[in-house]
């Protein structure tokens, strides 16, 4: 499943990303309401996870506004406020559940595994597609026109994230916390040494490039 978290207490919202992430979900971390209003709007995602204590607009209101512009996407509500008209309002609010602070990770799955047994939600992202370049999220293989492209573990995990971001800059710093796990800058060329093996897979033995380098910002995958 493709998952937006919207949780502002940077632990909370990195023990939620690894843990899903093993899980085999894709996952957007934003830590600001109004910016995930932007992100649920623009992009599309199976089940939101939002913090009802949010800066910026709080969980409620970024729901009701999301219900307002007619997303439909499934959503759980994480908060401390664990009485029971607080839950009501999540509920009234648009949310599919609600889970109060603190939760064991196992029961998060669980209820999310509920939401997406629902008939009608999207089934689940095996495969994607930019232009000619075909990965198998399967099988781990990958083909641009036809051939076939010899990806290292860390060269997939790379290209499944730009393929996932067509279009959208990614700096350094995002792609060392999505990719390497990594909050912090380890002042070494591993960013830019994996992405020059990957140009050199997917684009050198081919006419046209679809990573580009935008100098002092980061990179852009765009076919």
């Amino acid at each position: 499943m493709k998952i937006l978290v919207a949780e502002d207490d940077a632990e909370i919202g990195d023990y939620i990303r690894k843990g899903l992430v093993a899980e085999g979900h894709s996952v957007d971390h934003l830590t600001d309401g109004r910016e995930a209003l932007t992100q649920a709007t623009l992009q599309p995602y199976d089940l939101f996870l939002f913090d009802r204590m949010l800066p910026g607009l709080d969980g409620l209101s970024l729901l009701k506004s999301l219900r307002a512009a007619q997303v439909a996407t499934p959503a759980i509500l994480l908060t401390s406020m664990g009485a029971v008209d607080d839950r009501v309002a999540g509920l009234r609010a648009g949310a599919d559940d609600y889970i109060v602070k603190p939760f064991a990770f196992a029961e998060l799955l669980a209820r999310i595994d509920t939401i997406a047994r629902r008939p009608g939600l999207r089934a689940e992202v095996t495969e994607l597609r930019q232009g000619d370049l075909h990965l198998d999220l399967l099988t781990r293989e990958a083909h641009r026109a036809g051939v076939a492209i010899d990806l290292q573990p860390r060269e997939f995990l790379l290209l499944k994230h730009f393929m996932e971001r067509p279009g959208r800059v990614q700096t350094r710093t995002i792609l060392l916390e999505a990719v390497w796990g990594l909050h912090f800058d380890p002042k070494t060329s591993v960013v830019e040494t994996h992405v020059s093996r990957l140009r050199a897979k997917i684009d050198k033995p081919f006419d046209k490039a679809y990573l580009t380098t935008l100098h002092g910002v980061g990179y852009v995958f765009q076919p």
